[in-house]
């Protein structure tokens, strides 16, 4: 298990400022989600704790991270990735000419992959978790469903035997049940003891997984606390959660739109 800590992070992308002053924590064996809309600066702190923010033409202006008290300021992506940190990045990006058994090859690259022996208990585990990679290990990667892919994806990350696992929107484009798939599995990945900091658009999916919960507006952190007390709040429920206060009704639909819903 590995602890998280950002303090007082801020980021930008030439002139423009990303993050101002974010601070968050994910203890040992925790999960924590940080929340927000498209904008927000989600991907970005993920970046930054992975170190590739460099590679989108963002920096660090300010503040700090450390992972298990180490600073992570002025290590390589790779240098993270030997200390544990390891990040599914959104969009399902496999190497799609390549086959399954391929990919998951790849995620060995770390230097936490290990010996033989460890490397095949990591492929084990991972075909425990998803037995349709051990069924298509031969099969290119790009013929995959998207649900599978982002499997493949999350399976290549856990060859590297992460203490910390970074997701961006594991569950971005899937279908409801997938989904709940891929979110249950996140649950049993973290029961075996890797710590995850996850970022969602699907507040409902990830507030039922995380222990603590950030929601990120514009670059800051405007609400934080355990996340049952956050799925509890009116302002969550109603922005997020698509609940409305008890007793008042929500906004009503144009019958157009309500004819295309009910379609």
């Amino acid at each position: 298990m590995g602890s998280l800590q950002v303090r007082a992070l801020s980021i930008g992308y030439g002139p423009v400022r990303a993050l101002r002053s974010v601070s968050l924590e994910v203890p040992a064996g925790a999960v924590a989600v940080v929340l927000g809309g498209n904008g927000a600066g989600k991907s970005t702190l993920l970046r930054a704790v992975s170190r590739t923010l460099g590679f989108h033409r963002g920096a660090v202006t300010g503040g700090g991270i450390s992972f298990d008290g180490r600073p992570l300021d002025g290590l390589s992506p790779a240098e993270v990735v030997a200390a544990g940190v390891v990040q599914v990045p959104e969009g399902r990006q496999v190497f799609a000419r390549m086959s399954v058994a391929d990919n998951l090859r790849a995620g060995t690259l770390g230097a936490r992959a290990g010996s033989r022996a460890e490397v095949a208990a990591s492929l084990a585990r991972v075909h425990e978790l998803f037995p349709v990679l051990a069924r298509r290990s031969r099969q290119r990667a790009g013929l995959l469903s998207g649900g599978e892919q982002q499997m493949l994806a999350l399976g290549r990350a856990l060859m590297a035997r992460p203490r910390l696992l970074l997701l961006d929107e594991p569950s971005l484009g899937l279908a409801p049940k997938m989904a709940a798939t891929i979110a249950e599995t996140v649950t049993e990945i973290n029961a075996a003891g890797t710590s995850v900091l996850l970022v969602e658009q699907n507040a409902a999916l990830a507030l039922r997984l995380a222990s603590r919960a950030y929601v990120l507006e514009v670059g800051e952190v405007t609400l934080e606390g355990p996340a049952a007390e956050l799925a509890a709040s009116d302002e969550v429920r109603r922005r997020y959660l698509g609940i409305g206060e008890p007793g008042v009704p929500g906004p009503r639909r144009p019958a157009r739109e309500l004819r295309r819903w009910s379609a």
